[in-house]
């Protein structure tokens, strides 16, 4: 059974939260990768818009609209159902999708917490102003998250890890792009 997939447009403020991983199951369920540690951005929406695989041949092109029923954690990864998905072949014809949801559709923060996409790009800078990178990436090493930074230096681009951790960070300002950190330009 095919899917019947409904076109739509990336908005402006689409994030990629994830891809689909494979079929999960008899039912048609299928295993999300989420890019981030914490998936409250993969169940913030009930309706996913996908884009095809760039690995994997696609039931689709473009951008579409797949209505989510359930997702949930199922033991240390995400598993989710969708409307006119109702088997494991048809599961598996979504491996490699890639899944974006409206960053407006994101559950609010609290207080000194972040999204992982917020804070890529921001600058890092240590108590000294001393500029030690922009963040292009963060690392979930379980009992943390790493931000990973990069500056150029003499020619040669430098990359710079630092535990996202109280002891370390002291500010992040999302509305200056910046953060402030306990760290010396030669850790």
């Amino acid at each position: 059974m095919a899917i019947d997939f409904e076109a739509a447009e990336l908005p402006a403020d689409a994030v990629e939260v994830g891809r689909i991983a494979g079929a999960w199951g008899i039912k048609g369920w299928f295993k999300v990768f989420a890019y981030s540690g914490d998936p409250e951005a993969v169940f913030s929406s009930k309706r996913w818009l996908l884009q095809p695989s760039t690995k994997n041949k696609s039931p689709f092109e473009g951008t579409v609209k797949l209505k989510i029923i359930e997702s949930r954690l199922h033991s240390d990864s995400i598993v989710a159902s969708a409307e006119g998905v109702n088997n494991p072949e048809t599961a598996d014809e979504l491996k490699g999708a890639r899944i974006f949801v409206p960053r407006s559709s994101f559950p609010t923060t609290a207080l000194d917490e972040y999204y992982w996409v917020d804070l890529i790009g921001l600058t890092v800078l240590n108590r000294e102003s001393q500029e030690l990178g922009s963040v292009i990436d963060l690392i979930s090493t379980g009992p943390q998250t790493v931000i990973v930074l990069t500056r150029l230096e003499n020619g040669k681009t430098l990359e710079t890890l630092i535990p996202f951790v109280s002891t370390y960070i002291d500010n992040v300002d999302l509305e200056a792009k910046k953060i402030w950190v306990d760290w010396g330009l030669d850790y």
